[in-house]
């Protein structure tokens, strides 16, 4: 599989909530994770991100993004995925009782390989504008 081919299954996997189980098949076992946004500032490791966004479709039943670009870049042997995320916190399991509220936010995915698998990713968002959307700030 080519590396743009593991970076786009990886993102259909852990955008739909499949979580770590099913992402680690395109991921070192200690790929890294980071992202400068308050609600993700203690996930470190990818297998907890991937964890996170299939407990975000608990609250957020209907959550599914749009792909808007992506590219690979071989000189870094990185892929960037930008995407929007749609979603209405109808269900329970938020930090409130459902709001009714959706949000439209957008986002990156910020790739890198070691390899043939992703050994760390950045994700690019804010935060605060997106829980503030769905009423949870």
């Amino acid at each position: 599989m080519q590396h743009s081919e593991t970076a786009k299954a990886f993102f259909e996997a852990c955008e739909t909530g499949r979580g770590w189980d099913t992402c680690k098949a395109w991921c070192n076992a200690d790929a890294t994770f980071a992202c400068q946004a308050d609600a993700l500032a203690e996930t470190k490791t990818l297998a907890a991100y991937c964890d996170w966004m299939k407990g975000l479709l608990t609250p957020v039943p209907d959550g599914r993004y749009e792909l808007t670009a992506f590219a690979w870049d071989e000189v870094r042997q990185t892929a960037v995925a930008a995407a929007k995320f749609h979603g209405t916190q109808t269900g329970e399991g938020g930090p409130v009782a459902p709001t009714g509220k959706a949000v439209a936010s957008d986002y990156a995915y910020v790739m890198h390989f070691e390899g043939d698998r992703i050994a760390h990713m950045t994700k690019i968002w804010n935060d605060v504008l997106a829980l503030r959307s769905l009423g949870w700030s």
